[in-house]
């Protein structure tokens, strides 16, 4: 006798074996987490006038040697020091004499300036004011400001997918439930990334204020955020 199989139409075999599909979802979720910063980074360096270009460079070479003796004392490694900025320019007088043609007369140099800045990477933390306020001691009168950073944010970039993904998923089946349908296979998953940092914390002012006092450091929390979209086959959940 002929197996009872052998007599069930194939395509009625494979609605059987095979899920209704219902169509797609594509969702967003989104993950954030915080943590306190362990690492800062400071550009600082020095500005100096002179008659002369070579009279501006030796007044500031002498200065930056002053603050790179400074920081290797507080601590910080040559690894850590990277000269981010140099420059050698002319000061510039202006005026409004003209000339017998009514031409106003081009500027002419007076003295020259240079400026040389290097960017700090300061591992840590609890040194940062006395290094800011050692640093204008010595000489240094340009700041721009600090930054803060994590030096591995991997495990804080990997709870914020998860907690993105758990996101999407909850957003997902809700609306798979309200349509009478269920989550089935993953098609798709695509991630972003978006670090926020507080704003550079301006010191300079504060500094000059009370140059006798470590400078105060407020260097708050950093958000890890990730944004992640996925996409479910959706199945019949009446089937």
């Amino acid at each position: 006798m002929r197996p009872l199989i052998g007599l069930i139409p194939f395509a009625l075999l494979a609605s059987m074996s095979l899920p209704a599909f219902a169509g797609t979802i594509s969702i967003a979720g989104h993950g954030e987490v915080t943590a306190s910063p362990d690492t800062a980074f400071v550009t600082s360096g020095v500005t100096t006038q002179g008659a002369s270009a070579r009279e501006a460079l030796d007044l500031n070479t002498k200065a930056m040697a002053d603050l790179l003796a400074e920081l290797k004392a507080s601590g910080i490694a040559e690894r850590d020091v990277q000269t981010s900025g140099f420059s050698v320019s002319p000061n510039y007088v202006y005026t409004e004499e003209r000339d017998a043609n009514g031409y106003t007369l081009p500027p002419k140099i007076n003295g020259y300036q240079v400026s040389n800045t290097v960017t700090v990477r300061v591992r840590a933390l609890d040194t940062l004011g006395a290094i800011l306020d050692k640093s204008v001691t010595v000489g240094a009168n340009t700041i721009n400001g600090v930054s803060f950073s994590v030096s591995d944010p991997s495990e804080l970039l990997n709870e914020a997918r998860k907690a993105a993904f758990a996101d999407a998923r909850a957003k997902a089946e809700l609306y798979a439930t309200a349509a009478g349908a269920k989550l089935d296979d993953i098609v798709s998953i695509n991630e972003g990334q978006d670090i926020g940092q507080p704003q550079p914390y301006m010191f300079k002012d504060m500094a000059a204020a009370a140059p006798r006092a470590d400078v105060p450091i407020a260097a708050g929390e950093l958000s890890f955020a990730i944004n992640v979209s996925v996409q479910w086959d959706l199945e019949d959940a009446g089937k």
